[in-house]
């Protein structure tokens, strides 16, 4: 199991790590921890300044993966078109729920969060935490569209405000 996981990452390709969103991985090294020799990968991520090394053999079972497909991104651009779907519920729990949308990796649950927490100029004000959300969840998506393109992060910011701007009210 772990020679096929070995192989499905290599230095320099991007991938989504659930909780962190995209990096590069910068190389696979070996490492010893407790006494045991592990394979890691050394993954980037620029924006942040971290970087993160996870064990090779760990990487899938953790959720690492490696970048939607164009098709997947275009499906998460219309999914921002939709209108917002704001449960009744309290918003800490409301919170918790986007929260960990943000935190599974799912390009599909980041649209979802971006939709639902984007207000248009006209509406009311976002309080501290749901800007704090949607500003994680925007860059989550902002990042990713922007490395699945081949484009900066600005044009991937202006590619997914234009879509959010035209969606409906």
């Amino acid at each position: 199991m772990s020679k096929t996981k070995k192989n499905e990452f290599r230095p320099d390709d991007f991938v989504v790590y659930p909780a962190h969103g995209v990096g590069r991985i910068v190389s696979i090294d070996e490492q010893e921890v407790a006494g045991i020799r592990l394979e890691m990968f050394v993954i980037s991520f620029e924006k942040d300044k971290m970087t993160l090394r996870v064990p090779t053999a760990r990487a899938s079972e953790i959720g690492m993966r490696g970048l939607a497909s164009p098709d997947l991104v275009d499906r998460a651009l219309e999914t921002l078109k939709g209108k917002a779907r704001v449960k009744r519920a309290m918003w800490s729990r409301r919170a918790q729920e986007y929260e960990q949308k943000i935190n599974s990796g799912d390009l599909l649950s980041i649209a979802e969060v971006v939709r639902d927490l984007h207000r248009n100029d006209d509406q009311r004000e976002q309080s501290y935490s749901e800007r704090q959300l949607y500003e994680a969840a925007l860059d989550r998506l902002t990042r990713e569209v922007a490395a699945v393109s081949g484009m900066d992060e600005a044009r991937a910011q202006e590619k997914v405000g234009a879509v959010l701007t035209t969606r409906a009210a």
